[in-house]
């Protein structure tokens, strides 16, 4: 099937086959690899990709779904050789220990910042809710989503 859509700000035409997951069409096709597959059923939020402004679970998701979309993945974050205010951030405030989950965490961060700029705590648990990190108290992630919303200097 031919689906057009916005990757990271660049818009595409490609021809995939209907039953693909998004998931393996960013990491095979596209070779983005900062997204990754943890238990493949929805459940982790490695793979969590933002679509149309919405946290979404690219494991969960196949490619047509995509069709007519806006597509960012962690790569996308990074502009003219600058980490977004949210990776720089995550570096900042520590909220990185082995990295697996770092990017689907900074991508559920990035789709709530879009959506509301100035998040409560509660509406932060909330937003990464579906993101499992087995290293951290998940303290210094709320920590560097929080700053980013009191537009601490990066």
């Amino acid at each position: 099937m031919i689906i057009n859509f916005t990757l990271n700000g660049k818009p595409m035409t490609v021809d995939v086959p209907a039953d693909r997951r998004l998931l393996d069409f960013i990491r095979e096709d596209l070779h983005l690899t900062g997204t990754k597959e943890g238990c493949g059923e929805g459940e982790c939020g490695a793979c969590t990709v933002v679509l149309d402004g919405k946290a979404i679970h690219s494991c969960l998701t196949m490619v047509g779904q995509i069709d007519g979309c806006e597509l960012l993945t962690i790569e996308g974050l990074e502009q003219n050789g600058e980490l977004d205010a949210i990776q720089k951030a995550f570096i900042r405030k520590s909220a990185i220990q082995c990295g697996f989950c770092t990017a689907g965490m900074v991508m559920s961060a990035k789709a709530l910042l879009m959506e509301n700029p100035h998040p409560t705590e509660e509406e932060i648990k909330k937003a990464i809710s579906g993101n499992i990190c087995r290293c951290s108290g998940y303290r210094e992630i709320k920590e560097a989503i929080k700053s980013v919303a009191d537009g601490e200097e990066v």
